[in-house]
């Protein structure tokens, strides 16, 4: 079982590159142009998530922003950014489909307005209690 998994793990890549040859041949555009234009997509995804990592953390000391949260939509962009950097148009189709997908978009407890989005509260776990204004 275990080289049953090793020989799909190692298999991927390959016919990753076979598909990447065959859609570039049918779309014109050269290979490598592909192949560049991922992996420099996937470098920029990893360096803009290591910045907004940063402040996504510092968010979350300050209680501006759930912890779990932050670290769920980066840790998509991470794995986006490594799908993009490995060499083939199958896993920049995951990697985009990862990305597009909505999956943790929270809900705040206050509507937003013009003037409200400077005070934003973090929603209250069960058993907070919150200062009302």
């Amino acid at each position: 079982m275990r080289f049953i998994l090793l020989a799909i793990v190692l298999a991927f890549p390959v016919i990753d590159l076979i598909a990447t040859v065959r859609f570039a041949r049918w779309t014109g555009v050269p290979v490598w142009m592909w192949l560049a234009m991922s992996t420099t997509a996937g470098f920029v995804l990893l360096r803009n998530e290591r910045v907004a990592f940063r402040a996504n953390t510092a968010a979350a000391m300050h209680g501006e922003q759930f912890a779990l949260r932050g670290l769920f939509d980066s840790g998509r962009k991470v794995l986006a950014g490594v799908l993009f950097i490995l060499p083939g148009v199958i896993s920049d189709l995951m990697a985009l489909i990862l990305l597009a997908l909505p999956l943790n978009v929270g809900h705040d407890l206050e509507p937003q307005t013009a003037t409200s989005h400077r005070h934003r509260r973090p929603r209250a776990f069960d058993g907070e209690s919150r200062r009302v204004d």
